[in-house]
């Protein structure tokens, strides 16, 4: 029903992922969002609401936090009470008014790297120690190093980010992986902060676990932080949920949200929001298909045509980890050699220590450009001698 092969002209819209690079003849396959026009649902509301033409302060949004209710029980399983939703413009802000809110300048808060880049900034701008937890690449599959983590759960470590599903290696974990993370983080008296944006980008035969939901002793120690942003391609309206059950936690992220003016969404973010969770489930489930097959794409071309390079399995999310290690070069020769095919990805050097020798590349296209970041990938690989 939906079009996903339509090839859209994004450059001079004022675009991060296009117009930020300069060359016209680059493909950009960096930044995490989508080259699919959002639903037409999304489109036909904002219309509406544009004709309106007053476009005053927010306010009274109660069907704002319906939708968002209505969604976690759909289609996560997870009965929510409107007084648990905060609103910020993004997740990043929100990482930042908790982490500011939860911790004092000293402590520790761990991290699971390779892992979305500005967890590492949230926590170091707020006079907080990084921790990482280095997941472990099993053949083509990362887990969590529990052993690992345990060591490092001091009575410094206050926080605990969880990305799930994983950005940038695909993980959807368990139920049963989260409830011995929790377990863990529950004997050390770790609150954990669980950004869950890619949660509706499972790929068909996997299914998200939301944290919280798993019981009452981890919803109490925990903030879930979900947005409709990554799911329907608006992440530039800026409309993020912040979930959170305990009272207490609550109150810390809404005194510094208040402070910061961060506390309300904008009218466009509540127009938007309540039409995608209200009318883009059908959009929702054909897009999580084309996504499959264009990560099986990805992982058949390469395996055949670049069999040096590997592709890290994965179970969602629009983004790939590419292993680039087998190659014996190093990561400035590897970006070098993009640059000279064109091609811009994300340098695995940014997700943290283990992520040298990486790359992620966004999958979230119409397959043509799919197709055409394949070939420029091999060959740039083919340059090595």
């Amino acid at each position: 029903m939906y079009n996903f092969d339509e090839v859209i002209e994004r450059r001079n819209t004022d675009c991060a992922k296009w117009d930020i690079v300069k060359d016209e003849d680059m493909l950009p396959m960096w930044v995490a969002d989508m080259d699919f026009r959002c639903p037409p649902e999304i489109i036909d509301a904002l219309y509406r609401r544009v004709e309106h033409g007053v476009f005053g302060y927010a306010g009274a949004y109660h069907s704002y936090y319906t939708s968002t209710i209505n969604w976690m029980k759909k289609r996560h399983n997870w009965e929510i009470e409107l007084d648990w939703i905060c609103s910020s413009p993004g997740i990043v802000p929100a990482l930042d008014m908790l982490v500011r809110g939860l911790t004092h300048p000293g402590d520790e808060v761990i991290i699971q790297t390779p892992v979305y880049h500005p967890f590492f900034s949230v926590i170091s701008n707020n006079h907080c120690k990084v921790v990482e937890n280095e997941l472990v690449l099993d053949g083509y599959r990362y887990m969590m190093d529990l052993d690992d983590l345990e060591k490092k759960l001091n009575p410094n470590v206050k926080l605990l980010i969880l990305c799930s599903p994983h950005n940038p290696v695909g993980r959807v974990w368990t139920k049963n992986e989260l409830i011995r993370l929790g377990e863990l983080c529950l004997k050390h008296d770790v609150t954990v902060i669980s950004d869950e944006i890619h949660s509706d980008l499972v790929f068909p035969g996997y299914e998200h676990q939301v944290y919280a939901s798993i019981s009452p002793e981890l919803a109490r120690k925990c903030v879930v932080c979900n947005a409709p942003s990554k799911t329907f391609n608006i992440a530039g309206i800026q409309a993020s949920s912040i979930i959170i059950p305990d009272e207490s936690i609550r109150r810390e992220y809404q005194k510094i949200a208040k402070n910061t003016g961060l506390g309300l969404p904008n009218v466009f973010a509540i127009t938007a929001l309540q039409a995608a969770y209200d009318h883009g489930g059908e959009w929702l489930d054909e897009l999580r298909i084309y996504l499959k097959d264009n990560f099986e794409y990805l992982q058949k071309y390469v395996r055949e045509k670049i069999p040096t390079v590997n592709v890290i399995s994965s179970e969602g999310t629009y983004l790939a980890w590419l292993d680039f290690r087998g190659l014996g070069i190093d990561d400035m020769e590897l970006e070098n050699l993009m640059k000279q095919e064109k091609l811009v990805l994300s340098p695995g050097r940014i997700f943290g220590n283990n992520g040298w020798g990486f790359q992620r590349i966004n999958i979230g296209c119409p397959r043509a450009i799919l197709i055409e970041g394949s070939h420029r990938l091999e060959k740039a690989v083919g340059k090595i001698k």
